[in-house]
């Protein structure tokens, strides 16, 4: 089966688009699958955006299944950056039978985008969907790390059905298991159940509280460059920013600072996969939310073409391209190694891991800042470095 047969062309009556507009606005340099135009070639894109209208596990934000062309209403109008887009819009995920034939057609479209080397930007529906996108990393045989903006866990209680408060779950007990690891940016502690932070700590994952993250959002960099897939609930943001939600909270993420942190997810040469969710149009004041995520895209846009392509793997931890820092502990036995970059000025560490560098090649160099230099050397072991270590040994 080809992917196209996953989809439905975009309509562009729904979405207020008129191809007489301004040559240079994002909806006519998008290649665009829609009524008049047949299923866009893959050959030479770098991203590719595809709405999934399903919400039937969304047991508490009914309606989200509506997002993607709202989405595109605010998308198509906005005007291209200083670089050359090479986009394609997919248009929408036929609805399945069952919400879990929808998951198969999502698994199914981005493996094979990802295989192309292509980047999918997921318009949801809402955040069970970040299952599915997790399954596609599966037919690679790829560890990979995720990175979820949200407001909670998403971990949910032993259910067998899966539903958008507890996919996380699904995924952590799925097998075969390629999750190296699992962070939280954003969570709000009154969300979440106590024991839900103990398991996060007991598993090594990495997980910011809001109110942290929120004093120094360049720390976020870092923490987003490691990540392979990004999935981004709206809850996340606060309600007079992003009021599209039937979850919305009076705090949250500022919009403007959800823009920036999806421009980190964009710039890092490791993510692969994009997904955002949740976004509600019942709710939605004026369309607000919608008009931000189209923002966000934009940026996300951005980042991708500013990318450095700087990733110290073994072929390129020269002295030409990188400045190495070996810095040693009187308390702990391992030396720590940094490498900072001569292009983009970014910081890695090397986590020891005991002859599996192969298997784990894609894990063993952890992102961080200079910050966490600067804390080895005031004899302060890094949490990120420690985090690592521990599921190495």
């Amino acid at each position: 089966m080809e992917i196209a047969d996953f989809f439905v062309p975009v309509e562009f009556q729904k979405i207020h688009f008129s191809e007489d507009s301004h040559p240079l606005i994002l909806g006519n340099v998008i290649n665009s699958y829609n009524e008049e135009q047949s299923f866009p070639s893959l050959d030479g894109i770098d991203i590719a955006i595809l709405g999934v209208k399903e919400d039937r596990n969304a047991i508490e934000n009914k309606g989200c299944a509506y997002a993607p062309d709202y989405v595109r209403k605010y998308l198509y109008n906005l005007y291209q950056g200083p670089f050359k887009l090479k986009l394609a819009d997919l248009g929408n995920i036929k609805q399945g039978e069952t919400p879990e034939d929808t998951y198969f057609a999502v698994k199914t479209v981005v493996s094979e985008l990802l295989e192309k080397r292509i980047i999918p930007v997921i318009i949801g529906g809402s955040q069970d969907l970040s299952y599915a996108n997790y399954r596609a990393y599966e037919a690679l045989g790829q560890i990979i790390n995720i990175v979820s903006v949200d407001s909670s866990f998403d971990l949910g209680l032993n259910e067998e059905n899966i539903h958008h408060k507890n996919y996380l779950n699904k995924i952590l007990t799925h097998q075969p298991n390629f999750l190296f690891n699992y962070t939280n940016i954003g969570y709000q502690t009154y969300f979440v159940d106590q024991d839900a932070i103990e398991l996060m700590h007991k598993l090594n994952f990495d997980i910011h509280r809001l109110g942290i993250v929120r004093k120094n959002l360049e720390e976020v960099e870092p923490i987003v460059r490691n990540a392979d897939m990004l999935s981004f609930d709206m809850s996340s943001i606060r309600q007079s920013d992003a009021p599209g939600n039937g979850n919305a909270s009076p705090n949250g993420f500022y919009g403007e600072e959800a823009c920036q942190i999806i421009r980190y997810a964009g710039l890092s040469d490791k993510l692969s996969s994009v997904g955002f969710y949740e976004l509600n149009p019942a709710f939605d004041n004026g369309e607000q939310t919608a008009h931000l995520v189209a923002q966000m895209i934009w940026y996300f846009l951005e980042g991708f073409y500013h990318r450095k392509n700087d990733f110290p793997d073994r072929q390129r931890k020269d002295g030409s391209s990188y400045v190495k820092y070996v810095v040693s502990m009187k308390e702990f036995k391992e030396e720590i190694v940094f490498y900072k970059s001569k292009v983009s000025d970014r910081w890695w560490m090397e986590v020891p891991c005991q002859g599996l560098q192969s298997k784990y090649e894609r894990q063993f160099l952890v992102p961080c800042s200079y910050n966490d230099y600067q804390s080895a050397c005031q004899e302060e072991l890094p949490e990120k470095w420690w985090q690592v270590y521990q599921k190495f040994l």
